[in-house]
C-alpha cells in the first residue's frame, strides 16, 4: 500500500460539483493506492503510520493534535512509467479489491479517534488543497 501524505491548511474533494469531503482546518490530505498483495493488516499499519507521523506544527502527529484527515483513493500511485509515454496500471489492485482496503484504512483511523473525510471511490474527483510548508511525504507498507 502506498500513500502520499500532505500537510495542509485546508483541503476539499468535489464530485460532480458537490463537495463530498472537506478539511476546514489544518490536517493531512492522504492519497492512498492499493496493490494486489495488500491486506487489511497493511491498511491498519498504514493508518497507524499516517495518524502517528509527526509532521504537523510543533512536530506533533494528527493523533496528538486531533487534526482531521482527508483520505482519497488514488490508483494512479501504482502507475508504471518506465516504458514509453503511456503509464500502465497493472500494479494497481482492481476496484473490488482496493475499495474494501481503503474503507478499512478509513475505519481504522476512525477507530483510533481520527476525524476522517473521504472522497468517493472510483469517481472523477477534483481535489483542492493548500499544502502547508510544503510538506509532502510518500509512505509505503508491504502487503
Amino acid at each position: 500500500m502506498r500513500a502520499v501524505v500532505q500537510r495542509v491548511s485546508e483541503a476539499s474533494v468535489t464530485v460532480d460539483g458537490d463537495v463530498v469531503g472537506r478539511l476546514g482546518s489544518p490536517g493531512l490530505c492522504v492519497l492512498v493506492g492499493v496493490t494486489h498483495t495488500d491486506t487489511e493488516a497493511a491498511a491498519e499499519r498504514m493508518a497507524a503510520k499516517v495518524h502517528d507521523l509527526r509532521i504537523l506544527a510543533g512536530e506533533r502527529s494528527a493523533a496528538e493534535a486531533g487534526a482531521p484527515l482527508l483520505v482519497i483513493s488514488q490508483f494512479t500511485l501504482y502507475a508504471d512509467t518506465r516504458k514509453g509515454r503511456r503509464p500502465t496500471w497493472n500494479a494497481a489492485a482492481p476496484g473490488p479489491v482496493a475499495e474494501p482496503l481503503v474503507d478499512h484504512l478509513v475505519a481504522t483511523l476512525r477507530t483510533r479517534g481520527a476525524h476522517v473525510e473521504t472522497g468517493r471511490f472510483g469517481a472523477d474527483m477534483h481535489v483542492a488543497l493548500v499544502n502547508d510548508g510544503p510538506v509532502t511525504l510518500v509512505l509505503e507498507v508491504d502487503g
